[in-house]
């Protein structure tokens, strides 16, 4: 399906490639259970499409981390699809969890509490996760806490522990010794939970080894194709391709600056195209005279600073005739992946998924596309 000429920026997302990096994972992680977070919208990919591609791949377990993301999560998957809210509920949601068949992530004593008031409050036993802290300083309930209520004659009373879990602080550095002291922690506060199935390995935790995989793995965003463990090959796909359009094209001479504040000045005579993104596409500003984008295997650098709706790009080595209105400039593709934009913008790759904006046209393709029914 061709792309509308209405658009003047297109992300084009491999629901295919996204499969294949969740079943590499699957392979590594196995028998574990491999598991796929889809917050923040799928990382900005879509959620309802990346999730209904991942079940029917096998995926039977989900981490969204806002209530509103779950509820509606929930009509795109079957009912045995396990949905985990990482945020757990705020107060006065509690019910919603249960309304809507979602799993909440206890993250604090009044979570707990909360939650077991209800579970009385229904006479019924509620599943639930329970996430304590090992390192994050972020959520979670600390050693006290858990030391408390594991103390407590009633402190699980009507919650149905199905998940002890926590997060890593620095997965993506295999030789970080807190992985090691974050696993220590995580075998001695899980010993003080009901028994049940663990996780802790997060995307990069997956790439320490065995030790960290536990029940359950959580990748993101290496769902999406970024490097688990930043400058080392990795086997996943990249699985996005973000093309921005031509707007106009015109000559510089030596000397003349280009963009706000003249931060470029062409060295010789210059050709330089105007591209549709911008800055509130998500192309973010520190990306101004660093990037690189492709035009038909020509890569050809940015040249002045990133706009609100526009960049400015050297095409000088461009024949004319091919820089024509409307004609596609690769922003991210297979030869140049989201990590090394990230790379460029002096960024990671999570920030750059996740601020693609709402006006590139988003075309979902490949086999694993379509909804469940």
């Amino acid at each position: 399906m061709a792309a509308s000429l209405r658009s003047a920026a297109v992300l084009t997302i491999d629901l295919d490639a996204i499969v294949a990096n969740w079943l590499e994972l699957a392979r590594r992680v196995a028998p574990g259970a491999c598991a796929a977070v889809v917050k923040a919208d799928a990382y900005g990919l879509g959620a309802a499409q990346v999730a209904a591609a991942l079940y029917r791949a096998g995926c039977r377990f989900f981490f969204v981390a806002l209530m509103e993301e779950g509820i509606a999560l929930r009509p795109v998957l079957p009912a045995d699809a396990v949905i985990h809210v990482l945020h757990g509920p705020l107060p006065g949601t509690e019910l919603d969890c249960v309304e809507h068949g979602l799993i909440p992530v206890l993250n604090a004593p009044d979570q707990v509490q909360r939650y077991r008031a209800l579970a009385q409050r229904l006479d019924r036993v509620l599943p639930a996760a329970l996430q304590f802290d090992t390192g994050m300083a972020r959520m979670g309930l600390q050693e006290r806490e858990l030391e408390q209520l594991a103390a407590q004659r009633d402190g699980w009373q009507g919650i149905d522990v199905r998940l002890a879990m926590s997060h890593l602080v620095s997965a993506e550095e295999p030789d970080n010794p807190l992985n090691a002291l974050q696993l220590q922690r995580f075998e001695r506060l899980r010993a003080l939970l009901p028994a049940c199935p663990a996780s802790l390995a997060n995307s990069s935790g997956i790439f320490l080894g065995g030790a960290y995989h536990f029940n359950l793995a959580r990748p993101g965003a290496a769902l999406y194709g970024v490097a688990p463990v930043p400058g080392r090959a990795h086997p996943l796909r990249s699985v996005i391709r973000l093309q921005a359009r031509l707007l106009q094209v015109r000559d510089v001479g030596e000397g003349e600056g280009v963009g706000y504040n003249h931060t470029w000045q062409a060295a010789r005579p210059s050709r330089i195209a105007t591209v549709s993104v911008g800055y509130a596409d998500g192309y973010l500003r520190s990306l101004s005279n660093r990037a690189t984008l492709r035009f038909r295997g020509h890569d050809l650098p940015l040249v002045g600073r990133v706009s609100m709706d526009t960049v400015t790009v050297d095409v000088s080595r461009v024949p004319a005739n091919a820089l024509q209105p409307g004609t596609f400039f690769d922003l991210i593709d297979e030869v140049q992946d989201i990590n090394a934009l990230a790379a460029q913008a002096g960024t990671n790759a999570y920030e750059i998924l996740t601020q693609l904006g709402h006006r590139y046209e988003r075309r979902h393709l490949g086999s694993s596309a379509g909804n469940l029914a």
